[in-house]
């Protein structure tokens, strides 16, 4: 088939370019410019380059067309972030093109009641990223389900992979930690530290697509999410973290406002954002109707993206990995 990928040079597009490719795909990646993906592969030879701004495009009212134009017999949408967006697309794409699978997000559900959450226990979305991507899913189900184009919503974790700092233990982005679990030095942890947080390596979720791709039928219409096959809690992600580097976790808990005060603020709300959610999710409706079968382990795929980042010295460490 011919299927363009929008958005296919970041976390995702790195894996999953190079995996169409190789299924025998004619692939046309639409980016701002980026040609390749983080990890060098000779599949990207193959891959017929686009630049686009969508956002500008967008409110041009032209992306769609540009899209449609392609000829694909599937889109890919890596990078929809607005129900607008979506929307415009569906509309472009109407009668024009086979599947369309869009990349959601587990925050499309809000905080956990029962876990592991499946596709139909999850709560209500909070914040305006999950209430969005809800929505878009919501659409895209509508849209299907009235007769229209076909699409499929895939719902991935935090990705975690070679090229990108991982979502920490603390469910932020600072590289602080990292420093401290490798020195065995104390870590402030805001409540007990028994939330979830659901990882994904990027290549679990490029898999996924691909099995989407293939299983057009069973595919239509439907959400999945896509995650590692287990979660960790903070306090276990910070044992198995600090243990790579021959290292116990010390580990202090705080309130949140006694975390909120010694926090930067950004780093101290990303971290509310990640905990009180509290997200571990089933993958059971994937396994059954797509194959979806991840390689990796959630410490697995996060050990692999800290190794590639010690390599090329952008985390700072006290003591070298012993793994």
């Amino acid at each position: 088939m011919r299927i363009v990928v929008i958005g296919g040079s970041g976390h995702i597009g790195t894996f999953l370019i190079p995996r169409l490719v190789r299924a025998g795909h004619d692939v046309v990646n639409i980016s701002r410019g980026q040609r390749s993906g983080y990890v060098d592969d000779p599949a990207w030879q193959h891959v017929r380059q686009v630049i686009a701004d969508r956002s500008g495009e967008d409110r041009e009212g032209t992306f769609a067309n540009r899209v449609a134009g392609l000829h694909p017999d599937a889109v890919i949408d890596l990078i929809c972030f607005t129900l607008d967006s979506a929307t415009a697309l569906v509309e472009g794409l109407r009668g024009q093109t086979g599947h369309l699978l869009h990349c959601g997000s587990i925050w499309r559900w809000g905080p956990s009641q029962k876990v592991p959450i499946t596709e139909e226990s999850g709560t209500a979305p909070i914040g305006e990223y999950g209430i969005g991507k809800a929505a878009i899913a919501e659409m895209l189900a509508d849209e299907t389900r009235s007769g229209g184009l076909v699409t499929t919503s895939l719902h991935p974790g935090h990705i975690v992979g070679p090229g990108w700092h991982p979502i920490g233990p603390l469910g932020n982005l600072d590289p602080a930690v990292w420093h401290k679990l490798s020195a065995g030095q104390p870590i402030d942890v805001p409540g007990i530290g028994a939330e979830f947080m659901h990882h994904v390596h990027a290549d679990d979720v490029a898999q996924a697509f691909d099995a989407a791709v293939a299983r057009r039928d069973a595919a239509a219409g439907e959400g999945f999410s896509v995650v590692a096959p287990s979660a960790l809690n903070v306090r276990g992600y910070a044992q198995i973290a600090a243990s790579w580097f021959d290292q116990t976790a010390v580990l202090r808990s705080v309130t949140w406002d006694e975390f909120r005060g010694s926090t930067e603020a950004d780093a101290a709300q990303s971290s509310w954002e990640h905990l009180v959610r509290d997200h571990y999710f089933s993958i059971d409706k994937a396994r059954a109707l797509l194959g979806y079968s991840p390689h990796y382990e959630p410490e697995d795929a996060i050990l692999e993206s800290v190794r590639w980042l010690i390599d090329r010295g952008h985390l700072d460490v006290a003591n070298p990995l012993k793994v």
